[in-house]
């Protein structure tokens, strides 16, 4: 399973921005996280609802949408 998987929208879900697995994070929030410096185990430390995998999805995500192409291309 591709770990864009992981990566849901849903409008009713944070105003149908990318989140993670159907819970209320959004991509921007983790890759604001790791822009603040923040290791994968301070985020997961901090926040235990989220994976490994959860984090590295939202760095997936980011490339593909900053490459100009849909996660529908690549999935």
């Amino acid at each position: 399973m591709s770990r864009l998987s992981r990566i849901t929208i849903d409008p009713e879900i944070c105003h149908g921005k990318p989140c993670l697995r159907g819970m209320r994070w959004p991509v921007e929030v983790i890759i604001d996280m790791l822009s603040a410096s923040m290791t994968t185990e301070q985020i997961m430390e901090d926040h235990p609802e989220l994976e490994k995998e959860d984090i590295l999805a939202s760095l997936d995500y980011a490339k593909i949408a900053l490459s100009g192409r849909s996660i529908r291309e690549v999935a």
